[in-house]
């Protein structure tokens, strides 16, 4: 599970964030002010760091450039309510190496988060490609395609698919689901995994209701058919 840093000194925003990435699957801490940011980030474990310019006690600037000096290269995200071509240039010559500028979409930021993980995942993790009727999984790229068209899939979507491709044909118990997808220092509910399930089946199924990949089996867990 990938793991995110959010240095956010607007409570209200941190939670929002927070919140809003740990339903797509990914690990998250956050902070409200640079210092405790840096040596956060200093210490490592991170995947990506969701990075706020204004900070109190050390702006956003400040801790980039330091980490960079540090030798620290977790991509980095930098957030910010200024707009000026000037400022998003010189968050990237200081190492910053996405930016988005606020009020931005949750869709936009997800979507962004997305890609610095994929460009950042070494390349001995990928996983081959997977077709099946017609989808197509690239784990390489993080796409999923049904007959060509990309369809938008959540991190914990591809780990599930990740999971039930290299099993394929046998039962796999909601256990060892939490334990493959989610890690075993997470603990979402029978309920959690079924609805990521269901959502999954949703967009891989001709009929979600009469599902021909993602089978259920009664009492055990799931199997995947494809």
């Amino acid at each position: 599970m990938p793991k995110i840093l959010v240095v956010e000194d607007e409570r209200d925003i941190a939670l929002v964030l927070k919140n809003d990435l740990k339903l797509e699957g990914y690990d998250v801490d956050a902070v409200h002010d640079g210092l405790d940011g840096l040596e956060r980030a200093r210490a490592g474990g991170y995947d990506l760091i969701l990075l706020d310019v204004m900070l109190p006690k050390k702006d956003g600037y400040a801790v980039c450039r330091e980490l960079r000096a540090a030798g620290v290269r977790t991509p980095v995200l930098m957030l910010t309510a200024r707009a000026q071509e000037a400022e998003k240039i010189l968050g990237l010559e200081l190492g910053a190496d996405d930016y988005v500028t606020k009020p931005f979409s949750p869709l936009e930021l997800r979507a962004r988060v997305k890609a610095l993980l994929r460009r950042a995942a070494p390349a001995t993790e990928l996983v081959e490609t997977s077709l099946f009727g017609d989808i197509e999984v690239d784990f390489a790229r993080a796409e999923v395609r049904r007959a060509g068209a990309l369809i938008e899939t959540t991190p914990i979507e591809l780990k599930l698919l990740s999971t039930f491709i290299k099993r394929r044909g046998r039962v796999l118990t909601r256990e060892q689901l939490l334990d493959e997808v989610w890690g075993l220092n997470s603990a979402p509910t029978d309920r959690v995994i079924d609805n990521h399930i269901m959502n999954l089946r949703r967009k891989i199924e001709t009929d979600p209701q009469q599902p021909r990949y993602i089978v259920a089996v009664r009492g055990l867990g799931y199997r995947f058919d494809g």
